[in-house]
């Protein structure tokens, strides 16, 4: 069953002076899976991060929206609020309400509908989320350089000088691709081999 948690930051005034995160959060609450809804002044602080903590134990949330400022900068605060919570921290998401919503607009009205039909989108992405799990891939250490011309042989050279192991393919009998078949080089006229 999913157990939505939205919270609707109002950023001190920055997000609050223009949308009426009150409302916004008021109306998200009977929203379709919404269990809980708030708002609070600064959501990315402690207390708000302990307040998406506590709900999710609360409301048994197993999925959580932040209505705050850009995912650029809080998005990670709030994965691990999330995990901390014991929840996948990727049944999250975040609406950006200050850049799309309260920078742009004027109108508290028009602003708070903006929210809200931002939000209302979030609750239909989210619902439809699916648990990722974090996997690491062991890396070897070795290059692979196709081709052994002098680009090529160069490559390797410069892998190898940093210790690590490379295989050097080529597809003809002998390295050096194009140079090896010229007889002199100019501009010393040097033999290329």
């Amino acid at each position: 069953m999913k157990r939505i948690g939205v919270f609707v930051c109002g950023c001190g005034t920055n997000i609050a002076s223009t949308v009426d995160v009150d409302r916004v959060a008021e109306v998200a609450s009977v929203m379709p899976s919404v269990v809980f809804s708030t708002s609070y002044k600064y959501m990315c602080s402690d207390p708000g991060q302990e307040q998406i903590k506590k709900a999710a134990e609360e409301h048994n949330l197993n999925r959580v929206i932040v209505a705050s400022c850009s995912p650029r900068m809080h998005e990670n605060t709030f994965r691990k609020a999330m995990s901390g919570a014991g929840l996948n921290p990727y049944m999250f998401e975040m609406v950006n309400i200050r850049e799309q919503v309260s920078w742009v607009h004027s109108n508290k009205d028009e602003a708070t509908q903006k929210a809200i039909d931002l939000i209302r989108m979030a609750v239909a992405k989210v619902e439809r989320n699916k648990p990722l799990q974090v996997t690491t891939i062991p890396v070897t250490k070795k290059a692979l350089v196709i081709g052994g011309g002098i680009a090529g042989m160069q490559a390797a050279i410069d892998i190898a000088e940093t210790g690590h192991q490379v295989i050097l393919v080529e597809r003809s009998t002998t390295i050096g691709g194009k140079m090896a078949q010229l007889d002199k080089t100019f501009p010393t006229m040097d033999c290329s081999a």
